[in-house]
Formats: structure tokens, C-alpha cells, sequence
């Protein structure tokens, strides 16, 4: 905030006091009557028009505007270092690392370390692509409809990190990769933004998970157009594009409007770029890649065939693709595969009464350690498990000897 509020001339408020209080809430009852939160942003979709839609469109693209004039060399989260000096100095923290933590079941110890900021746009892909596969790695087993949807997420998440392994992902700004990198808040939505009564910007709020990100993330239009986030919307990813495809146009044309009454220079326009990242499809990587949730969805439907080819059937692409899996990679996603369904499938204690009958039989006959994990997964609950888990079942006996 204080960078921010330093460096720009975005309208950020002056933090008086602070404290950690769970119990307190946000109360905006004594804010004066012309100060309003841009929740009022989607009634003026609904019923103001395209003139106002656009003026407030204007307002919104002039703080992207503004964030992205600084440059640092790294990605991560600026500290100040000296009086007038702000550096990189610790690896950046985004909403949705801090979320597979906080409820996804993700062990904190699987993300980068804190102290080491990016030098790279591909190597922080990569490192999201890590992140993803730890988090299907740990989380609920439930989680998971079947052993081929286990699969199927394994497939994307390998290959999602293959990409950007590649520098495939990073391709069409890869005269960036090394930076400059620009400032990012993962936060910055209409909600999070002041008007006065004349619908200019009072303030922007919401702050904490701000850093400097790839410029593949400023490039990208900005998701929040329509306020509801693609995994949310009722009618699916089809209608949710062509929705906000013609809300970009609007946008489009006042980031323009904005760019020429700013006079920036050519080089820092947005208007291009982000045409650019929406014609192109750049725009699913960045949301692939910032929305865990929205991953599969968006991967299968909008990277995958950009990169590997047309399929004729989305949901059992996955197959097609399993040549481009090392051997040692379809092991790695066997073992997987069978630990989540053998536990998927049976009660907590079974599951763990199996594994442990696992390790004490090792070292004696293959087939009797075959026959007593065999007893016991065929008498879950005392009914009969169906062909695919106990073939899970005896897979990850084979693959834990």
C-alpha cells in the first residue's frame, strides 16, 4: 500500500492503525453518502448502459495503467530497502497459494521458499505447476470422482508444467522473461474499489496479496469484467467467453480512451497487449495459472490443444496424451492413482489397516502379501468392491514392493 501509494497516483487510504482481530468486521456506515463500493459496478451492467459501463471501465483501466509504469527485476514481494529505494527481497505470496493452504489441504512446506524471489517468468510458471501437482498429491481423496478423473488431472497438471518447462507458456512475451516485471495485486476487482458521486475513484482497498508478477498477468484483460469468476458461472465457460468477449470490446475502447488523454508512451499502452493476450488465448494461461479451481476446465478446453493438438473428444484427451508422459511419470501417476481410489472407496481405518498390512508383509511371498490385501479390501462394509478398485488395490501393493 505504501508503494503504491508512493509511486502512483492511485488513490490508496492512509493506514492509521492496525491489528489482528477476527471479531471485527468492515463497517462503512460512516462513510459519507457519495463514497460507495463498486458493487454498484453490476447494477450499471444490468441497467445504466454502455456509456456509464464504459466511464467506469475508464477508471478501472487507469489504475492498471498506473500499476504497471514500475519495473523490478524480480518476482516477488517489494520491501523497502532504503529511503527512496524498494527491491524484491522474498518470493511473492498470491491469494490462491495462500487458499490451498488455508483449505485445500496443501502443506505450506510445498510452496517456494519465502526468501527467494523469481528471476524468471518461466520458472515461476513452473513452480505454480509444482504447486498444483502437490496440492492433487495431498488433497481429500474425496476430492476425486474416479480413478480416470484422477488421471486426468495428473495428465493436465504434468503437462501444464512440461509447457512452461519449455518456456512454451512464457513464448510470446519471451523477450520478458528475465523482466522487467511489473506490480500486480491479485485483489484488485470492482468490489475492492471506491467511487465519489460522480463514479471517479475514491479509493482502492484490499492490498495484501499484491507483488510483482510476470508481465504475461498485466497483459492479460483483467478477469473481473463480468464481476463473476468463470468456475462460478451458471451457464459454463462457453457462455461465460462469449459474455466476456463483448464486455472486453467495451473495456477495450476505454483503456484506449484512457491511454490517449494520459499520453503514454507507445510501449506502455495496455490497449494492444491485451488484445493481443484475448486473440491469442495467453489470456487462459495466466487464469489457468492464478485460478486453481478453474484449472482443469480451463486447461483441457483453452491451453491443451493450442499446444498438442486437436481431439474430438475434450474429456478423454487425457488418453490421447498419456504418450507424452515419461515412463516414469505414468508410474508416478499409477501410484497416485491407486492410493486415492483404494482410500477413495473404503472407510479411513480400512485404508490405513491395509497400508500397515502392506509394510508388515514385506519381505515374504509375493502372493501371499497378495492374498491377505486382497481379504481386506474385499471386505469393506462386507460388500463387494467393484473390478477397478481392487485393481487399484493390487496395483499399489505391486508398486509399493
Amino acid at each position: 500500500m505504501r508503494y503504491s501509494g508512493e509511486k502512483t497516483s492511485i488513490p490508496v487510504p492512509l493506514v492509521l492503525h492496525w491489528r489482528w482481530d477476527l471479531s471485527l468486521s468492515w463497517d462503512t456506515s460512516s462513510m459519507t453518502p457519495a463514497c460507495t463500493t463498486c458493487s454498484y459496478f453490476q447494477s450499471v451492467q444490468l441497467r445504466k448502459g454502455e456509456g456509464t459501463l464504459k466511464t467506469l471501465y475508464g477508471e478501472l483501466a487507469g489504475v492498471l495503467l498506473q500499476l504497471s509504469k514500475p519495473s523490478f527485476s524480480r518476482i516477488g514481494s517489494p520491501s523497502q530497502v532504503g529511503e527512496l529505494t524498494w527491491e524484491v527481497t522474498s518470493c511473492a505470496l498470491s491469494i490462491d497459494s495462500n487458499e490451498l493452504v488455508r483449505v485445500g489441504s496443501l502443506p505450506q512446506s510445498k510452496l517456494p521458499s519465502p526468501e527467494t524471489p523469481f528471476t524468471t517468468a518461466s520458472s515461476y510458471f513452473e513452480a505454480i505447476a509444482e504447486i498444483y501437482i502437490a496440492h492433487l498429491t495431498h488433497q481429500r481423496n474425496d476430492a476425486i470422482e474416479s480413478a480416470d478423473d484422477c488421471r486426468r488431472k495428473f495428465v493436465a497438471r504434468y503437462l501444464f508444467r512440461k509447457l512452461a518447462r519449455g518456456r512454451k507458456l512464457t513464448q510470446r512475451w519471451i523477450a520478458f522473461d528475465k523482466g522487467p516485471f511489473k506490480i500486480w495485486c491479485d485483489d484488485l476487482r470492482p468490489t475492492n474499489v471506491l467511487l465519489n458521486k460522480v463514479l471517479k475513484i475514491a479509493g482502492v482497498v484490499d492490498w495484501e496479496f499484491t507483488y510483482t508478477a510476470p508481465i504475461e498477468f498485466t497483459y492479460a484483460p483483467p478477469w473481473w469484467l463480468l464481476i463473476e469468476r468463470l468456475e462460478y458461472w451458471p451457464q459454463g465457460l462457453d457462455d461465460w467467453t462469449d459474455m466476456f468477449d463483448r464486455r472486453f470490446q467495451t473495456f477495450l475502447q476505454a483503456m484506449i480512451d484512457c491511454e490517449n488523454a494520459t499520453s503514454v508512451k507507445e510501449e506502455e499502452r495496455l490497449s494492444g497487449p491485451m488484445r493481443e493476450s484475448w486473440e491469442s488465448c495467453d489470456f487462459w494461461i495466466v487464469y489457468a495459472a492464478r485460478k486453481s479451481n478453474a484449472f482443469d476446465s480451463t486447461y483441457w478446453n483453452k491451453i491443451d490443444q493450442r499446444f498438442f493438438g486437436q481431439t474430438d473428444n475434450v474429456e478423454d484427451a487425457w488418453r490421447e496424451r498419456l504418450d507424452l508422459l515419461s515412463g516414469e511419470e505414468k508410474d508416478e501417476m499409477e501410484k497416485l492413482v491407486a492410493e486415492k481410489t483404494l482410500r477413495r472407496f473404503m472407510p479411513r481405518k480400512k485404508a490405513k489397516k491395509v497400508k500397515e498390512g502392506k509394510e508388515q508383509e514385506e519381505g515374504k511371498e509375493d502372493d501371499h502379501k497378495s492374498e491377505e490385501n486382497k481379504a481386506e479390501v474385499d471386505a469393506i462394509d462386507g460388500k463387494p468392491i467393484d473390478t477397478e478398485v481392487e485393481q487399484m488395490a493390487g496395483k499399489l501393493a505391486e508398486l509399493a514392493a
